[in-house]
């Protein structure tokens, strides 16, 4: 049987949204050889060419897992409970380096507290932003940065339309609904532009950072976008420190809408790296209409 020559490429996060569009979009391609990272490899057969065990937790697992490896994508999950993401950034950057990684893509967003001068507190992204100079300093022969958007699939998931008080369907959010800055896309996509990413290092693999954007949106443009296809939605805003008290973990969403307000998503002008991020995935992302017309039909 013919040996597969293909670059290796390993992927953390390889059953979340994330790591699953990389599988599927470097598979799509053709052109690599996947392996795919889990703490519960006998779980998840058949997801790549190759499923091994490693935890981001236990820094000893990692040396086996990145063997051979030619490329890594990493992603880590703030919102699981205990994850130190700065830790576990570096342990996967050391173990990457000692393994002869070539080509580090890493998925960050912007550093919050730095850019706004510490206005707002948004660890989900701020922490992400902290392990970027580690990638920066390690010495890979490629690294890329790649920035997830605000996932249009929030909307029919944890920021799914609710019951107001008024009775109609829609959103209270601590935002001016006519803000527009929300860098959103379908998380499916990403994939694209980290398999092209690993397949131009020449254009992508001096630290570009690729943001994945399929539309710049305010929560107006949502209503009115999903009311035109035929829905019936309401947007209404509430002041932050009274959506602070609506659930766990409403502060740091509050937070995070303001930042959108004043910043947006991606913190500073980023026309040049988007389309750039375009020009490596080889195609555009899909736009927020067309993605609702598919994924949020009238009922």
């Amino acid at each position: 049987m013919p040996t597969d020559t293909r670059k290796l490429i390993a992927v953390f996060g390889a059953t979340g949204h994330q790591g699953g569009a990389v599988i599927h979009a470097l598979q799509g391609s053709g052109e690599f050889r996947v392996r795919a990272l889990t703490r519960h490899p006998g779980q998840h057969q058949g997801l790549a060419e190759e499923v091994v065990a490693a935890d981001l937790n236990r820094p000893e697992t990692l040396p086996a897992a990145l063997a051979g490896a030619h490329g890594v994508f990493l992603v880590t999950n703030f919102w699981e409970a205990g994850t130190d993401e700065v830790s576990q950034g570096g342990a996967a950057i050391r173990a990457a380096r000692e393994a002869g990684v070539r080509h580090f893509v890493w998925s960050t967003l912007p550093n919050v507290e730095e850019i706004s001068g510490g206005k707002y507190h948004v660890p989900h992204f701020t922490n992400k932003a902290k392990v970027d100079a580690a990638v920066s300093a390690a010495g890979f022969e490629h690294h890329t940065f790649v920035v997830a958007p605000f996932f249009y699939q929030n909307l029919k998931g944890n920021l799914a339309p609710q019951r107001q008080q008024d009775g109609s369907m829609g959103w209270t959010v601590p935002i001016n609904p006519n803000a527009r800055g929300i860098h959103a896309g379908d998380i499916t996509e990403l994939g694209r532009i980290v398999a092209g990413a690993l397949a131009d290092p020449a254009t992508a693999g001096g630290g570009q950072y690729l943001p994945m954007v399929g539309d710049l949106l305010s929560f107006q443009d949502i209503v009115a976008t999903l009311n035109a296809q035929g829905h019936t939605l309401t947007v209404n805003p509430v002041p932050r420190e009274v959506f602070a008290t609506f659930f766990p973990g409403a502060g740091e969403v509050a937070e995070m809408f303001g930042w959108f307000e004043e910043y947006s998503y991606l913190g500073a002008p980023s026309l040049d790296r988007i389309a750039l991020a375009n020009r490596v995935a080889g195609v555009r992302p899909t736009d927020f209409a067309s993605w609702a017309r598919t994924h949020m039909p009238v009922r």
